[in-house]
């Protein structure tokens, strides 16, 4: 009973791969085939295509450049004028400072009053330090400081005790900072 088990199942592979071949010698089976012959492009219009992409892509990459030669170009004149305006922005704060320098000069000439000259020309220095730190200008400390090179420059060094070793001892013209960044250097006199 299995052989004949075996034989029919012989018999059914064989129908179907009959029944498959049979398909394939249809006509839907040779128009695919027709079809995919066809899909397939010569070695001419393959470099036809690859010529084109490449002359796209050519443009394409001419465009950018010329883009980015237009957004640099911009950009560079807004930076100048940024740096024009900021600085004309520094400049128009700066003048009520000049005006009353201008007065104190003129009040010094007629006036023999010299205290009243002194409270004048101070209240002028005091003016003119809040404008410094609106533009975020501060002054370097130096005041019992440690000598430190990133601020501080070395006039010249001066013998002292063991408590004063590599610090400040005096200052002989003042240091400024912008921000975080010295503009100018602390003149410094310092212990050895």
């Amino acid at each position: 009973m299995s052989k004949e088990k075996e034989i029919e199942k012989e018999a059914a592979e064989l129908q179907n791969e009959t029944a498959v071949q049979s398909e394939e010698n249809t006509p839907a089976a040779e128009e695919k085939q027709a079809d995919n012959s066809e899909s397939k492009d010569t070695p001419e219009e393959e470099l036809a295509k690859a010529q084109e992409r490449i002359a796209e892509l050519e443009d394409k990459n001419l465009r950018m450049m010329a883009e980015f030669d237009n957004y640099r170009r911009r950009t560079n004149k807004e930076k100048l004028e940024l740096m024009a305006t900021a600085g004309e922005r520094i400049f128009t704060e700066m003048l009520p400072l000049v005006d009353d320098f201008e007065r104190a000069v003129a009040v010094m000439d007629k006036t023999n009053d010299i205290d009243a000259v002194r409270e004048g020309i101070k209240l002028i220095q005091q003016k003119f330090i809040s404008f410094l730190d609106k533009q975020d200008v501060h002054e370097i400390e130096t005041e019992d400081a440690d000598f430190n090179t990133d601020e501080h420059e070395a006039v010249t060094t001066f013998a002292a005790g063991e408590d004063k070793k590599g610090k400040v001892i005096d200052c002989t013209q003042k240091g400024y900072k912008l921000g975080e960044k010295v503009i100018r250097f602390a003149k410094v006199v310092v212990g050895e």
